[in-house]
């Protein structure tokens, strides 16, 4: 808003003031009209029509009457304006207060106004001081920027073309539109009021002009760095989030600076927010990361850069070593965890599927000790996987992303990778969690190398409390210990010895599959360290997935393996190549063997869906995808029905009827959704 303008409702609320809207039942306590309103001399009335102007109070609509009564008086009227020019001219008011020292908090329309006044000026000064103290103050941020503020400025420059001018509107319908309309990229519907308070594109534009200006990023920054110890005592000793959840606007105004990961923040004021932030409760945290899952991609991922640049720029500027963890550095772990509500932010924000979960049947927990528990290793073989408290309080895990915003692979951080002593972050995940932060509890920064490191670890315990219960028993049953899963097979008969002697220990005596496996070729000598247990697998794995054994197909498109539905082999005999694959991964043997994500999915309690399909089956994914979106007579254009066919293994066509009777029932308009469904399950069925 320029000067100009700002001079001409000043002008509007000097006139309401002294001479009313002309409305006898006007209710407006800030117009002569109202029957309630004190009068005020032309002095008191110019000084109340700046304060007027600047708390954006409601304008009174012009009652026809008044209008016909206002164009008589021209004359009287230029006179008094002349008298409010002379109260603003030499004895301005914003000369006199180019601080703004009376600005409490900040809305568009305040921000417009000083930027006007300095601008003018040619001195920042005031907006500083200004921007300063009001982002230094809890209780101020909390109320800038509110979307049950009134407005009545149009968009900023930087929004011209993407929202509809406003200057028609009355202040009560500008507050609404503001929130309906968002810029690009920003949330993909409008917020509910419970949820959040702060007019998110007011303060993208507003931050769009201050960041323009040299002098305000540096008040900015001093204002985060004077912010952020306070937000973190009021977080830890005072609770105050749960007395008042508009708290939560304090980071989500300070999170809109795009800036955040340039040099100047880095050192000492983002660290301090980023410390501040995890303070915040389990449940702030949840619905942060849903406000910013419905974000669009270019803010969630600035976000998601602005952390991950804070953790590589203080990995990089530390030297690590046994004594000096990075597990200990606050900035790394605190900048870390914050990265965690940009993550299920991201999972949110994409292809979820939250439902579709097998039924788990929850084991009878006995009170009898077990032996790990006589051993002192319960902590090391908890049951089931560690749930994430953010994970539980947003009902989303990481197996429910079908396609995040953005790919996991993403939040990998390769700097933090290098100098984690994953020993040691092993040992604080299965035992110190409650005083020692652990990078597993945060496993998607870390790298399958390390990831593999950390598996590495708990298979080689399991292996040794195997061998040290063997010999426990073996002593107490004065029996010759076996410590060791010893496997002898035959080269030309590798598969049918491998698959019949683990067949047998799974049915005799299962727990000899978690003993650490020796491997010996019948007719060579050699002592297995690792190499021949590594052959073994390889030699088992090619003629497993040999194409023309018969047990998988290969998708040359997608590069994938998946299960042949010709087959001759029965269940069992993919049950003990499971068994197989388990038994090298337990064992440290890393696998070529690539399946679609909607097996590893079902192999972690997930059912699968139709968007599984586009990378088992994309040929078939994109024919039912256009059979969903055709609009024209599907019954009449593509004459389909309920049978499908396939080729067997030796070429011959076999059919399948997806319902009873299918070959008699036409795919129409109605029933296409049937169809793919029945598809999918026909395919993962066989």
């Amino acid at each position: 808003m320029n000067r100009a303008a700002a001079k001409h409702l000043i002008e509007r609320y000097f006139r309401q003031l002294t001479e009313g809207c002309g409305n006898g039942d006007c209710t407006n306590e800030f117009c002569a009209s109202c029957c309630a309103f004190q009068p005020l001399d032309n002095n008191s009335a110019a000084a109340k029509a700046l304060e007027l102007f600047k708390i954006n109070a409601k304008l009174c609509n012009l009652h026809p009457s008044k209008k016909q009564s206002d164009t008589s008086r021209s004359d009287s009227s230029a006179n008094e304006n002349t008298h409010l020019d002379n109260k603003m001219s030499d004895a301005d008011y914003f000369t006199q207060k180019e601080d703004f020292s009376d600005v409490h908090y900040l809305t568009e329309n305040t921000v417009c106004m000083i930027l006007s006044f300095c601008e003018e000026e040619g001195d920042y000064s005031a907006l500083v001081h200004v921007i300063g103290r009001v982002f230094s103050s809890t209780e101020a941020l909390m109320k800038s920027f509110r979307r049950d503020e009134p407005t009545t400025s149009e968009p900023l420059d930087s929004d011209v073309g993407k929202h509809e001018k406003q200057s028609e509107q009355t202040s009560d319908q500008m507050g609404a539109s503001s929130v309906a309309a968002l810029p690009d990229g920003g949330p993909n519907e409008m917020f509910d009021p419970c949820e959040v308070t702060v007019d998110i594109c007011s303060v993208r534009r507003v931050y769009d002009r201050l960041l323009a200006i040299d002098q305000v990023e540096a008040a900015l920054v001093n204002a985060l760095i004077f912010l952020t110890p306070n937000v973190e005592l009021d977080l830890e000793y005072l609770d105050v989030y749960e007395t008042n959840p508009d708290y939560l606007n304090i980071f989500i105004i300070m999170m809109e600076n795009s800036n955040l990961h340039s040099p100047e923040y880095l050192e000492v004021a983002l660290p301090q927010f980023c410390k501040a932030m995890c303070k915040l409760p389990v449940t702030a945290l949840a619905r942060l990361s849903k406000l910013w899952s419905m974000y669009g991609l270019p803010h969630i991922r600035r976000m998601m850069e602005t952390f991950q640049q804070l953790i590589t720029f203080t990995v990089v500027s530390n030297e690590y070593d046994s004594e000096n963890l990075v597990n200990d550095d606050e900035t790394v772990v605190a900048a870390t965890q914050c990265l965690k509500v940009v993550f299920y932010a991201s999972i949110q924000g994409g292809d979820v599927d939250v439902g579709h979960s097998e039924d788990d049947e929850d084991d009878e927990e006995s009170d009898e000790l077990t032996l790990h528990e006589l051993l002192g290793e319960e902590q090391l073989y908890k049951k089931g996987p560690r749930v994430d408290p953010l994970e539980k309080e947003l009902s989303v895990r990481p197996i429910d992303s079908i396609k995040p915003l953005i790919p996991f692979e993403d939040f990998i951080n390769e700097s933090l990778n290098e100098v984690l002593e994953m020993d040691k972050d092993f040992t604080f995940f299965k035992v110190n969690a409650e005083t020692k932060f652990s990078f597993q509890s945060c496993p998607f920064i870390l790298s399958v190398i390390t990831k593999n490191q950390g598996l590495y670890y708990d298979n080689r315990i399991r292996m040794y409390s195997e061998r040290r219960l063997t010999a426990l028993y073996s002593m107490v049953q004065g029996q010759e210990p076996n410590p060791y899963l010893k496997l002898r097979v035959r080269r030309d008969h590798i598969i049918d010895d491998a698959l019949v002697r683990l067949e047998m220990i799974s049915m005799e005596n299962p727990s000899d599959l978690k003993k650490q496996l020796f491997v010996e070729f019948e007719g060579e000598q050699g002592v297995d360290e690792g190499g021949v247990s590594k052959e073994f697998f390889q030699l088992v794995l090619e003629e497993i997935f040999n194409p023309d054994i018969g047990m998988f197909t290969y998708d040359d498109e997608t590069k994938l393996f998946w299960f042949n539905s010709s087959s001759l082999e029965n269940e069992a005999q993919y049950t003990l190549v499971g068994l197989v694959l388990g038994l090298a991964i337990y064992n440290n043997c890393i696998l070529d063997v690539h399946f679609p994500m909607v097996v590893y999915r079902k192999l972690l309690g997930k059912k699968g869906t139709f968007l599984d399909l586009s990378d088992s089956h994309p040929d078939l994914y994109q024919s039912l995808k256009q059979l969903l979106e055709y609009t024209g007579n599907v019954e009449e254009d593509m004459a389909l029905t309920f049978q499908i066919s396939h080729t067997d293994l030796f070429g011959s066509p076999v059919l399948y009827d997806l319902k009873e009777q299918g070959e008699q029932i036409p795919v129409t308009q109605e029933n296409r959704q049937l169809k793919s469904c029945c598809n999918f399950i026909m395919m993962e069925g066989h």
